[in-house]
């Protein structure tokens, strides 16, 4: 009888919401340690927390429902988050000013090569409409390519973990890239992380500066709105 109070005790214990967001933050920030320690690339810390996170629910037998609805406080901080890039912009808006015209070209010029790179890669390939809608908008932050893809004819899902994918490769090979390449503008470095890795770029560019990250979140958010409106237009034309 106390074995079985003791576990289900424990039980309580783990599902609880506490619990599964205490659990959620120390993955994250332990597999940030391994990454920066070993540099490896397949131990980055988005890959490495939803795959023990994943072993964690299946071991458990919690369901995703039930983890998402505990750690709702995660998805609640992607606002403040939005706001703190915000203010990153605000404190860049000479440069941004000054470059304007750069930027709005390099981002039309990034989407542009992006779709139709995609397009022709797949359709030589064979691919099914289905999958290259999906793939299409794979350097478009997650909420609006699934709402991209899923308009032409896409897979959400597909597209989610596509776009993730993205995001965690761009922002490995990203700088490595740019190094080899021997860019040293800080703009152009932020601009190449925000139109092609998104989100992950974007942070990876807030470690290299506040320039880089300020202009890589204008570019997210540029991307997105050219992305959207070209891709149906592209579509047509190929």
């Amino acid at each position: 009888m106390k074995l079985d109070n003791a576990t289900q005790a424990l039980g309580l214990l783990i599902g609880s919401q506490l619990f599964l967001l205490t659990f959620t933050i120390g993955v994250y920030v332990l597999s940030l340690w391994l990454f920066r320690r070993t540099r490896i690339g397949l131990l980055h810390p988005l890959l490495t927390s939803a795959a023990v996170i994943i072993v964690f629910l299946l071991a458990t037998g919690i369901s995703y429902e039930h983890y998402h609805q505990a750690t709702t406080l995660i998805d609640f901080m992607l606002g403040p988050s939005v706001v703190a890039l915000g203010y990153a912009l605000y404190r860049q808006v000479e440069q941004l000013r000054a470059n304007a015209v750069s930027i709005v070209t390099s981002v039309v010029v990034g989407s542009v090569v992006g779709i139709v790179s995609v397009i022709v890669i797949l359709r030589l390939f064979g691919a099914e409409h289905a999958i290259e809608a999906s793939l299409v908008p794979k350097s478009v932050t997650t909420p609006i390519a699934m709402s991209i893809a899923e308009r032409s004819g896409g897979i959400g899902s597909l597209t989610a973990i596509v776009v993730v994918f993205t995001g965690i490769f761009g922002s490995i090979v990203g700088p490595f890239v740019l190094r080899k390449l021997k860019i040293t503008s800080r703009i152009a470095k932020g601009l190449a992380l925000g139109s092609a890795a998104h989100g992950v770029g974007t942070a990876r560019a807030m470690e290299m500066g506040a320039v880089e990250g300020a202009v890589s979140g204008l570019a997210i958010g540029l991307m997105g709105l050219i992305t959207a409106l070209l891709v149906p237009v592209i579509e047509r034309i190929l």
